[in-house]
C-alpha cells in the first residue's frame, strides 16, 4: 500500500560529515522504513553524484538534500562579495540537485545565521532590515529561476529565534516566498522550530498550504518522532487537508549525556544501534497520517 507521504531521514543520523564509507547506512535506512535519505548538500569532493545515486537506487532510496549557509555565502549579508556567494552556492545547490537526482533543496536559504556561525543577535535598523529582505529576496529570485529550468524546488525553512534572525516563523517563511513568487520557491516546515515560534502548529501548517515544497518531522525536543509532546495525530490532519503529499524527513538528534553543562546543541556520533528507535518512528508517523486520511 503506498504511503500517504514519502518518509525519509536525515544523514546526519549516521554521521557527519557523511562519506561514501557511509554507504552502508543506506541499507539501515531501508530496513527501518525509510523511502528516501535527506544528504546535506554535499562541498565540492566529499561525494560523487553518480556513485552516490547508484548506491542509493541499489537500497530502493530517494534522495532530497539541505543546504549549508554561512557568513560567507548569505544572500542577507551587507558584505557583496558574500551575498553575491550566497546566490552562487544556491546555484551549485540546484546543480547538485540534478546530478543527484533529487527534487528538493531545503534549509535556511536566505543566509543569515546567528550563535552556530558565531554571530550574536542584536537590533536592526528599519533601514538594514529592509535592505536584508530585499536583497534576500532578489537572490532567491535568481536561484529560484535557475531552479524552475532545472525542475528543482528551493525549500525555505524558518529557524528558530536562537539560529536566525530573518525567518522564525511559518509567517516569516511565507511573507518571503510570496514577494519571490516563483513556483519553484516554496517553505519548509520544520515542527521542532514551529513548536517554539508558531503558536498552533496545524495551524500554521493550514495556512501554509500549497507553499509548503518540504515538512521534516521532528520532536520537541529532536528525539524520535513519538517521543515528546508535538501532537502528531493534529499535525497529520492538517497536512491531509492541505494535500501536502511530498516527502517528510526526520532529523532525530541524539542526547545521550544528561550531566548538566552538555550542550545540548552540539551534534553527537551515534554510540549505539538506534535501527529500531528510528523503525519505531517511521512507523509510527505512517499511521498518524494513514488515520488522518481515513478520518477524512
Amino acid at each position: 500500500m503506498t504511503r500517504p507521504n514519502p518518509i525519509g531521514v536525515i544523514s546526519m543520523f549516521y554521521a557527519r560529515p557523511f562519506g561514501r564509507e557511509h554507504f552502508n547506512s543506506f541499507a539501515r535506512a531501508r530496513a527501518a522504513g525509510c523511502d528516501f535519505v535527506e544528504l546535506l548538500v554535499p562541498e565540492p569532493g566529499e561525494l560523487d553524484a553518480a556513485e552516490t545515486r547508484a548506491a542509493l537506487a541499489d537500497h530502493g532510496l530517494g534522495v532530497e538534500l539541505a543546504a549549508r549557509v554561512n557568513l560567507q555565502r548569505d544572500l542577507a549579508s551587507a558584505d557583496a562579495a558574500a551575498a553575491e556567494a550566497g546566490v552562487a552556492y544556491l546555484e551549485r545547490c540546484v546543480d547538485v540537485a540534478v546530478a543527484f537526482g533529487a527534487k528538493i533543496v531545503g534549509g535556511p536559504l536566505y543566509g543569515a545565521p546567528l550563535v552556530f556561525a558565531g554571530r550574536a543577535p542584536a537590533p536592526v535598523a528599519e533601514d538594514e532590515r529592509k535592505r536584508r529582505i530585499d536583497q534576500i529576496v532578489a537572490g532567491l529570485k535568481r536561484a529560484g529561476r535557475r531552479a524552475a529550468e532545472a525542475g528543482v524546488k528551493l525549500a525555505v525553512e524558518p529557524l528558530n529565534r536562537f539560529e536566525t534572525d530573518i525567518a522564525n516563523t511559518t509567517g516569516h517563511g511565507l511573507a518571503l516566498v510570496e514577494m519571490v513568487d516563483l513556483p519553484s520557491v516554496g517553505v519548509m516546515l520544520d515542527t521542532f522550530h514551529m513548536n517554539m515560534e508558531d503558536p498552533d502548529i496545524a495551524a500554521a501548517i493550514r495556512r501554509a498550504g500549497r507553499r509548503i515544497a518540504h515538512f521534516q518531522a521532528n520532536e520537541n525536543h529532536r528525539g524520535f518522532v513519538g517521543s515528546g509532546h508535538i501532537d502528531w495525530s493534529a499535525v497529520a490532519r492538517a497536512l491531509h487537508d492541505v494535500g501536502y503529499r511530498g516527502p517528510i524527513t526526520l532529523e532525530p538528534f541524539r542526547r545521550d549525556d544528561e550531566r548538566p553543562g552538555v550542550p545540548l546543541a552540539q551534534w553527537r556520533a551515534p554510540q549505539k544501534d538506534e535501527d529500531g528507535e528510528l523503525a519505531a518512528s517511521v512507523a509510527f508517523l505512517e499511521a498518524a497520517l494513514r488515520f488522518a486520511g481515513r478520518g477524512a
